[in-house]
């Protein structure tokens, strides 16, 4: 059923009067951007649209959010919902490229303005927002090497299809092609909107298969936690490693809490991401550069240094690492840029 113009949620109200300074169409007013997302649930996700949000509000964007199913079919529809609507910009936010590419370029012709998060539409005329997936990766399978050596039995955790995990899968190839020692026992995962327990499900599996895993790779925090749930179910907390990406105030619980095996993320601050999208957006729509790949550098958290530095939120996380919380990504002087 394709999307009405219910599905979508208004944030902020565009100022009237435009930001003194800035260059058209936000001298005036008026901007109406469409942040379309593929996945909504999760911490990542919803500090994500917070970015977002907040980053649209201290432009005068007027930002409408349409929630994402994970169903392509919606998504598509919900990018034509926006076209009509006849917003300035889109920020498609993930998803499936074989169903966004043809209904981008529709944006494209219509004169708007596409920015894109984690997706790769194969278009010179849409920005790649990423979250350095490359460097994600080598952080974290470094604090591998570290904690474990070049030598063990792991469990992968990979859904392929999405551009930021096959990019982080292209460097755990690398990994276990330069270190022979590391045995893929298994490999499982899933992406719905029950990401986590049904990652569980299969972890419990797998885990109870291949008793001799000492290490899983679960580059992405929703998997991490199922991981973390199927190892508690199992009681082999203490028999397990598990290194993931992404972080949220959630994970950051998670990761200290006494016997947990999540010891290690690498992350950036989803609202900084969130921000860092509708900053290139509202350049493009200003007529000005934008580079075709914009990176967010990420940092490794391991349980360690959380514990040691006593986080216990993101909050207190962006406090204490400032690098977490500030991106100098797609900056600009009209742009307002402090936001949390």
């Amino acid at each position: 059923m394709a999307a009405t113009a219910a599905t979508f949620t208004l944030f902020g109200v565009a100022q009237a009067d435009g930001i003194a300074g800035a260059p058209a169409p936000f001298d005036k007013g008026g901007v109406k951007v469409a942040l379309i997302s593929y996945v909504s649930a999760g911490d990542f996700f919803q500090a994500y649209q917070a970015g977002a949000e907040a980053q649209a509000k201290a432009l005068g964007i007027d930002l409408r959010v349409f929630p994402g199913r994970q169903h392509a079919a919606e998504q598509r529809d919900q990018i034509q919902q926006a076209i009509n609507l006849g917003v300035h910009g889109i920020v498609i936010d993930h998803g499936q490229p074989e169903s966004l590419t043809d209904v981008a370029q529709q944006a494209l012709d219509a004169g708007i303005k596409v920015v894109a998060f984690d997706v790769n539409l194969n278009n010179p005329a849409i920005p790649q927002v990423e979250q350095s997936d490359h460097e994600l990766s080598r952080l974290a399978l470094e604090q591998v090497v570290k904690d474990s050596g070049t030598s063990f039995n792991a469990g992968y955790v990979y859904v392929a299809g999405f551009a930021p995990l096959d990019r982080r899968n292209e460097v755990w190839e690398k990994f276990k092609a330069e270190n022979k020692g590391v045995v893929e026992k298994a490999r499982f995962g899933a992406v719905n909107d029950t990401t986590a327990t049904s990652t569980a499900d299969q972890a419990k599996a797998v885990l109870t298969a291949n008793p001799d895993i000492s290490v899983v790779f679960a580059p992405y925090d929703e998997f991490a936690r199922g991981v973390k749930l199927a190892a508690a179910d199992l009681g082999i907390s203490d028999k397990l490693k598990i290194y993931s990406a992404d972080v949220s105030t959630a994970d950051i619980q998670e990761i200290t809490e006494e016997g947990s095996p999540w010891v290690a993320t690498v992350a950036t601050n989803p609202a900084v991401v969130g921000a860092v999208s509708i900053r290139a957006t509202a350049l493009k729509i200003a007529g000005q550069d934008v580079p075709s790949q914009i990176l967010v550098k990420p940092s490794l958290l391991t349980q360690t240094a959380l514990r040691e530095a006593g986080v216990k939120s993101i909050e207190e996380l962006a406090a204490k690492v400032p690098a977490f919380n500030d991106s100098d990504a797609v900056r600009a002087d009209w742009i307002p840029a402090k936001l949390f």
